[in-house]
């Protein structure tokens, strides 16, 4: 099967290499020519992909799509690209995190020119992406999930299709919601530990065997203490998506108190010049009060 990918950063190129892997006839593509031809000598040459010139290129005889962004106005962009000029009857997967209300719209947009649209955001990060093991989380119609889904079988260790068009969107948004909760609770306790003197790997030997275990304890409290935040998910993309969840909370009614102070906080990183620096980092609002 034909299917084109863009956007290859630090999540879409090891997801379309594992396309390649697998067998598909993979047609990549990225806005910086250098990043398209990095990802072809690593995951493509030897598995037959290829590198295009536009997203339009990219596209032509695809039956599947996928997009792997940054925002509202890149997957906006990118679409009015590639909807004209996809096959009828192939399906469109987002896998930005991106605003359930484009969902909607590029979901109408596609049905009217005969073609699909799965919103369908990830989580599990560069090494859940490198290792084949991500979360996919899906809104669209069943039908054009399960023509995705063989496709993203290759990177993904879970699929969930979780309701109509927008749903996946507003999944992930839950998501990133208790993933901000748990690593400013994850900051908090790691400052407490230190400050009372107590020894760190004795504390995270006894606490991960009981409740408050959680894969941000696993993968990111030791690298907290060791105060090492140049790897993972960017405080200025979770700024992002925490603005997305907040905006849909805002029309929903919902109330997200802690979210809202969890962004805050983030928006103080940023502020010390940590846009980059990976959401893990808010310990170092604490220890550098000290």
């Amino acid at each position: 099967m034909k299917v084109a990918f863009l956007g290859l950063g630090v999540m879409g190129a090891p997801m379309a290499g594992h396309l390649a892997r697998a067998g598909f006839d993979v047609a990549a593509y990225n806005r910086t020519a250098a990043k398209a031809e990095a990802w072809y000598e690593e995951h493509g040459r030897a598995h037959g992909a290829r590198v295009a010139a536009s997203p339009a290129e990219t596209v032509e005889g695809a039956r599947l799509a996928f997009l792997c962004l940054g925002d509202d106005p890149d997957v906006a962009a990118a679409a009015r690209e590639v909807l004209p000029v996809l096959p009828e009857g192939a399906v469109l997967v987002d896998h930005t995190t991106a605003s359930p209300a484009l969902a909607r719209r590029l979901a109408e947009e596609a049905g009217a020119a005969g073609k699909g649209f799965v919103d369908a955001p990830v989580s599990g990060g560069q090494a859940g992406a490198e290792k084949g093991a991500l979360s996919i989380m899906c809104g669209g119609e069943a039908a054009h999930v399960e023509r995705a889904r063989p496709a993203m079988e290759s990177y993904a260790a879970r699929i969930v299709h979780i309701g109509p068009s927008g749903h996946g969107q507003l999944c992930k948004a839950v998501n990133q919601i208790c993933i901000a909760g748990l690593l400013q609770a994850l900051a908090e306790g790691m400052h407490f530990a230190g400050r009372a003197g107590l020894n760190i790997e004795r504390v995270l030997e006894a606490i991960s065997g009981g409740a408050a275990q959680s894969w941000q304890m696993d993968n990111r409290a030791r690298t907290m203490v060791a105060d090492e935040f140049d790897f993972g998910f960017a405080v200025d993309w979770m700024r992002k998506d925490l603005r997305i969840a907040l905006d849909e909370a805002r029309a929903s009614g919902a109330r997200l108190p802690v979210t809202a102070l969890v962004d805050q906080f983030y928006a103080d990183l940023q502020a010390m010049g940590g846009g980059r620096w990976d959401t893990s980092s808010l310990i170092r609002r604490l220890t550098d009060a000290d």
